[in-house]
């Protein structure tokens, strides 16, 4: 199993500012209201809402706006949101994937399109540079969960595929298919998690120096300003001093 990669999902960025939690919790209220509409308003009978509850109360949504999104559901609210995924090239050439959730595609692709535009990248087909990424589980611990052995025992009986363990915590890999299962046996073994929810990972990096990591972070801020948009990802790799200067 691999060791700790310099790339990361850059939502965490991003997540936990005052600034944009307002923005952030709207963005869990349609994930949850969306997925309770699809499947069981019961989390337990549903995995994509229990996931979708547990990413959000991991950002500190309050227990209030999550139950209300699910009512959301139940009065026939959700039912013309529509998920699609872009993807397309930011600055330097690097990966970017951009999920959106929207009740008019031509509004969302519009803006999405400018996004890019403005921001030195360009909006390509679908299936561009998805090929670069892999749909993965990721499923994450603090540091003071276990040592690296023993996060690594557990994410192993756990059934997981990849564990990449550092300083600043745990990060464990499984299919898509299976972090239902994962983080409930992981859970079982560790505790509770910090997060775990289906991400996009690279299978091949794009190196960024400082300009480049400026201009990317300015596209990803557009795009993740935009209510539609759900969540960025990008294959960015930059060293420690870069993401330091950042």
């Amino acid at each position: 199993m691999a060791g700790h990669s310099k790339w990361a999902n850059i939502q965490h960025r991003k997540g936990r500012q005052d600034a944009v939690r307002a923005k952030l919790f709207s963005k869990f209220s349609k994930e949850i209201t969306v997925a309770a509409k699809m499947g069981d308003p019961d989390p337990d009978k549903n995995p994509r809402l229990r996931l979708a509850i547990k990413e959000a109360k991991a950002q500190s949504m309050p227990k209030d706006n999550i139950e209300r999104a699910i009512k959301k559901s139940q009065a026939g609210e959700g039912d013309d949101y529509e998920e699609i995924r872009y993807e397309g090239y930011g600055p330097n050439g690097v990966a970017v994937i951009v999920e959106a959730m929207t009740d008019n595609r031509n509004r969302t692709a519009s803006t999405v399109r400018s996004t890019f535009t403005k921001n030195g990248g360009n909006l390509g087909e679908t299936g561009s540079v998805g090929f670069m990424f892999d749909r993965k589980g990721e499923v994450t611990y603090p540091a003071d969960a276990g040592d690296a052995d023993t996060v690594m025992m557990a994410a192993i009986e756990a059934g997981a595929e990849d564990v990449e363990s550092s300083e600043d915590g745990h990060v464990i890999w499984c299919a898509d298919t299976d972090l239902n299962e994962v983080s409930g046996a992981l859970e079982a073994e560790l505790g509770e998690s910090e997060s775990t929810k289906l991400v996009w990972r690279p299978t091949t990096t794009t190196e960024m120096d400082l300009e480049g990591m400026q201009k990317l972070m300015n596209l990803i801020d557009a795009l993740e300003d935009d209510d539609d948009v759900q969540r960025v990802t990008t294959n960015f790799e930059a060293s420690d001093e870069v993401m330091a200067q950042l």
